[in-house]
């Protein structure tokens, strides 16, 4: 196996863990904030919030490995992608602050924040549009939208923002963070023996169960059109995406069915692994379609292998330290119960 392969490899396991641990933030905050607005706060805030006051400030971890990462391993990337990103970005970056300066004044500030529905209703938008926003990456790695106008990658944003693959992505992207939370804070709420909470989002996972499916056919239909080249690629692929999809309706019965919802939880991570490492093998060997691939903008051997033994050494301190989150709080019996509170 080549570094390059290795690199990217890396990289793509700490976005899948961005992509899971990310999806389960954003959709809490979302439905805390739907909670909120429709005066249900009574039935899941709490619940959301002693999931959320923990983990809030470690999530975007992942993202930054993968950021710093993916200039490291491939340093043309920050060439192709440094300018064309600077809009989309920019919106990333804004709601990221606006969400978290919310959580910050609902976690520290004075009292008059707490329950406040405009408050409540820009974190829960921002929630759901941060992943929209990053996930617009996905549709320009597909190629179509970049021109090289004086030796230099210019974004055609007309072409991007009517184009239906870069809509079917945003659909997708938001259906699926709000399905992934609804699905934990389902097992998370049962854990708590909270019934009304429990009940209220099973309901959620259920709603959004089947646009998820939708969606994820919804972009392959339009990569047929967009690029033939990679939808070959995905069709090759057939048997994980089939995978995933056994493991999704395993998933969505056990919900269904109000029984063990901590396995399907780990269907679920099952499911959107398959797919995701699915669709990064289907994009093989590009990184930005047709200019860049993996091998074109690979960094020298030594710096490689030594970016190679950081990550590998970062991703073994980042698993013991989840765990230990998820060990002393979040499924501390006490503390998910509300009996004891984080310090």
């Amino acid at each position: 196996m080549s570094l390059e392969i290795i690199g990217i490899t890396v990289l793509w396991t700490f976005l899948f863990g961005y992509v899971i641990l990310g999806s389960i933030d954003f959709g809490a905050g979302f439905f805390n904030a739907y909670s909120i607005i429709t005066g249900r706060q009574h039935i899941v805030s709490n619940v959301i919030q002693r999931y959320l006051s923990p983990v809030w400030e470690v999530t975007n971890v992942f993202f930054v490995f993968f950021f710093v990462g993916i200039v490291g391993f491939f340093p043309k990337t920050a060439f192709y992608y440094g300018t064309v990103l600077l809009v989309p970005g920019s919106i990333a970056l804004i709601l990221m602050i606006i969400r978290g300066s919310y959580y910050a004044f609902e976690l520290y500030g004075s009292k008059g924040y707490k329950g406040h529905k405009g408050y409540a209703f820009m974190y829960g938008v921002a929630g759901v549009l941060v992943p929209a926003s990053l996930s617009i990456v996905l549709t320009i790695s597909n190629g179509g939208f970049i021109s090289m106008i004086d030796g230099n990658p210019v974004l055609d944003y007309v072409a991007l923002f009517t184009s239906p693959l870069t809509w079917s992505v945003v659909v997708l992207s938001t259906v699926a963070v709000l399905y992934i939370s609804a699905v934990f804070l389902t097992w998370y709420a049962n854990r708590a023996q909270d019934t009304g909470a429990t009940n209220l989002m099973r309901k959620y996972a259920m709603f959004w169960a089947f646009p998820l499916i939708i969606a994820a056919v919804g972009i392959i239909y339009e990569l047929s059109y967009h690029n033939p080249e990679h939808f070959s690629r995905i069709l090759d692929l057939w048997w994980m995406f089939g995978l995933s999809f056994l493991l999704w309706i395993g998933s969505v019965w056990l919900i269904w069915k109000r029984k063990q919802y901590g396995a399907a939880v780990g269907l679920l991570i099952g499911q959107f692994a398959l797919a995701f490492y699915a669709y990064g093998i289907s994009l093989y060997p590009y990184l930005l379609y047709p200019h860049l691939t993996i091998h074109e903008g690979f960094t020298n051997d030594a710096m490689a292998i030594s970016l190679i033994v950081v990550f590998i050494l970062g991703l073994i301190l980042l698993v013991p330290s989840m765990y230990l989150l998820v060990k002393l709080f979040l499924f501390d019996k006490e503390y998910v119960q509300g009996i004891k509170k984080k310090e």
